[in-house]
């Protein structure tokens, strides 16, 4: 990427959106080029391993230029953006000052970047600045020059070392190109060292790196003497019409690592208990007609959360976690309710904030905010950092139930199955009844099979007997 050197220029970097994140992929751009920001005008949504965050400009100015194109990923702390901060409109075609250097030299040390500032009200920054190391030539030793001047003497015929001078050895220059040019020739295999630039001051351009893809390798001379590297393997080939390849990436890509992290670090246990929430699936029908609960949304999940809550305050050693470091068991006196959730960009899992202290309208609302959010895609990472217990709804798809992974750092989760009808005894006779599955997965660490079991049993004994939650809550 190219240094601009005018004091008028700002340089925008990839904040830190999240904890412990190290790069986002710029998903679209709102601004071009000659266009006017504000301070605080969102110029671009990106997506981070959590969320897609949309990003805003923290000073006024013209936009100068984009670094970068859209689906490109790029690491906290890499200039995204340059805006004139003067208020002067970009030129359509830029010239560089005769006396300006478009890149430092190789032998140059690169000056230390600005301190990062925080960007995004509650997310803050890394403690530490990114900071490239400068590129040193490399230094001809002793031993060097005199195989320089051994090689010299054989050529001339054993002359004698003052007939020709040691040849310094020195270390090849870097090709000057900008990140999206050395992305895109990285993608196609180029070595950029063998591009001849043709933008200004020597820059190699994305018309160089496509020039050079178009050169049949016959047309490529090679060195009488130098042996032929071998070529890099080649990717598969594949029937594009047999098969589809997706890059995993962004939300998928953090969930898997995630869930492998979990599945092979947690003990995990499995129990079921089928129920007949028959008397549930009424009360639901009923406070559908409540004027209390007007405009909410009221389902049976709003009452399953509610019941796996009262749960956790009758045993609340379930809402605990594992550190590893202090080896020590974490009870929680809050919680915060996961809720899986399946978006486009892939699962995940926001939790409600505090879900123990709010009343039954309380988590209905909650609960509607929390899916129309991830609905739209604009679910905060702030949302899905910090839960206890979480639970996973498989039966909206028609599965009957599911051993479902721990959400790393949490104890348990509850996989809720499919509610339908299913002969039943009842007061003695077989009558047909709406009937689910429950399955809790938790930790075997800090959760014992007595711990697990009561836990599980008191949310079934809640659904089947709905009016628990006024005696037991």
């Amino acid at each position: 990427m190219t240094t601009m050197t005018n004091a008028s220029v700002r340089e925008f970097k990839m904040p830190d959106v999240g904890e412990g994140l190290t790069e986002a992929e710029i998903l679209k751009w709102y601004v071009q080029p000659g266009d006017t920001v504000t301070d605080g005008q969102v110029v671009c949504e990106v997506e981070t391993a959590k969320a897609a965050v949309e990003l805003p400009i923290p000073y006024d100015g013209v936009v100068r230029e984009l670094h970068f194109p859209e689906g490109t990923t790029v690491d906290v702390g890499t200039s995204i953006i340059a805006v004139d901060v003067t208020g002067g409109a970009a030129p359509a075609t830029e010239a560089p000052a005769p006396a300006a250097e478009p890149e430092r030299a190789p032998e140059e040390p690169a000056a230390e970047p600005p301190a990062r500032q925080p960007v995004l009200v509650g997310y803050g920054v890394a403690t530490s600045s990114t900071r490239r190391r400068p590129r040193k030539p490399a230094a001809p030793d002793a031993a060097a020059q005199q195989v320089v001047a051994a090689v010299q003497q054989e050529l001339n015929g054993h002359a004698p070392a003052a007939a020709a001078a040691p040849v310094p050895v020195a270390g090849a220059p870097r090709p000057l190109a900008k990140p999206p040019v050395r992305k895109l020739a990285k993608d196609l295999g180029v070595d950029l060292a063998t591009v001849t630039p043709t933008g200004p001051d020597g820059i190699i351009t994305r018309e160089d790196v496509h020039a050079a893809v178009a050169v049949p390798p016959q047309a490529v001379p090679e060195a009488p003497a130098a042996v032929p590297a071998p070529a890099p393997a080649a990717p598969a080939s594949y029937d594009t019409t047999r098969e589809t390849r997706i890059p995993v990436k962004g939300v998928r890509k953090a969930t898997a690592a995630a869930m492998v992290g979990s599945a092979f670090t947690a003990p995990h246990v499995t129990e079921f208990v089928t129920v007949d929430v028959t008397r549930t699936m009424k009360l639901v029908e009923e406070l559908k007609q409540d004027k209390e609960f007007t405009g909410l949304r009221v389902n049976p999940l709003l009452l399953i959360a509610k019941a796996l809550l009262v749960a956790i305050k009758r045993n609340p050693d379930i809402n605990a976690s594992w550190d590893e470091a202090a080896q020590e068991i974490v009870v929680k006196h809050y919680v915060n309710l996961g809720i899986a959730a399946a978006t486009p960009r892939g699962l995940i899992v926001p939790n409600i904030k505090d879900a123990h202290a709010k009343t039954l309208p309380e988590l209905a609302g909650s609960l509607g905010e929390l899916v129309s959010t991830a609905r739209e895609g604009k679910t905060s990472p702030a949302a899905m950092q910090g839960g206890t217990v979480t639970i996973t709804n498989v039966g909206v798809f028609g599965v009957d139930t599911g051993t479902p992974i721990l959400n790393p750092g949490e104890s348990a989760i509850l996989a809720v199955g499919a509610i339908k009808p299913q002969p039943w005894v009842h007061k003695g006779k077989v009558k047909p009844r709406q009937v689910t599955t429950l399955a809790l997965s938790f930790d075997h660490r800090l959760v014992d099979g007595e711990l697990g079991s009561k836990v599980l049993a008191d949310v079934a004994a809640i659904l089947e007997q709905p009016k628990r939650l006024i005696s037991w809550a």
